[in-house]
């Protein structure tokens, strides 16, 4: 019980640090939305994504799952990405992934884990796609954090395949698509692919090039 009550003693103490500096900070914010940015992140605990980035309630569009995936055949995720895309108007849509993942130290090894096996089968392709290149990496430690940031580039190159996201490109240029690695080790995010916002990136960032994680 005490943990739980420390969730109110530090809601209380934030809503009163907020309206301090802007009296009307929640009046204002709860007639509507107008986020800047939809998130993809992991479930994990400690990655704690508005706490990380500093955003102030209302600046971020949030989905979270095991290992950051965006299956087109998941409707939880595509219905998150068409409301961000086509009601709010998001101008970035982020992919967030993080070292010591779970998810993708599970999908490494050849251990079954029962259902959470089919929703990391799509990693489990990476490794073996990828298996060149991380062979040739000097130790497990760097392998891992490899797949990592390959599953982020993956999982942007997804994104940048759903109708949602090709539809937004024929009719602008929003929303632009970066996948990015937060490292628990100092606190900092990690840039792995930004400014995806159309289809000739798609082609330069996620299929041309060395990593070559699209199809």
């Amino acid at each position: 019980m005490e943990n739980l009550r420390r969730l109110f003693q530090n809601n209380r103490a934030l809503v009163e640090q907020i309206t301090r500096d802007d009296p009307d900070f929640f009046k204002r914010h709860a007639a509507r939305q107008e986020p800047h940015f939809l998130f993809i992140g992991c479930a994990d605990s400690r990655v704690p994504i508005e706490t990380l980035t500093g955003v102030l309630p209302g600046e971020m569009f949030v989905h979270r799952n095991i290992a950051n995936q965006v299956f087109p055949a998941d409707l939880n995720v595509m219905s998150v990405l068409q409301y961000a895309v086509e009601v709010l108007d998001v101008e970035h849509v982020v992919v967030c992934g993080h070292y010591q993942c779970g998810g993708v130290h599970a999908a490494m090894g050849d251990q079954s884990y029962g259902l959470v096996d089919h929703w990391l089968a799509g990693i489990r392709d990476i490794v073996r796609r990828h298996q060149g290149e991380l062979l040739a990496l000097d130790n497990e430690g760097e392998r891992f954090e490899r797949v990592v940031q390959l599953n982020v580039l993956r999982q942007v190159y997804n994104l940048s395949r759903t109708p949602v996201v090709q539809n937004a490109w024929r009719k602008g240029r929003r929303p632009m698509l970066h996948g990015v690695v937060y490292d628990m080790h100092d606190g900092l995010l990690k840039e792995q692919v930004m400014q995806v916002d159309g289809n000739e990136k798609v082609r330069a960032y996620l299929e041309a090039d060395r990593r070559g994680v699209g199809q």
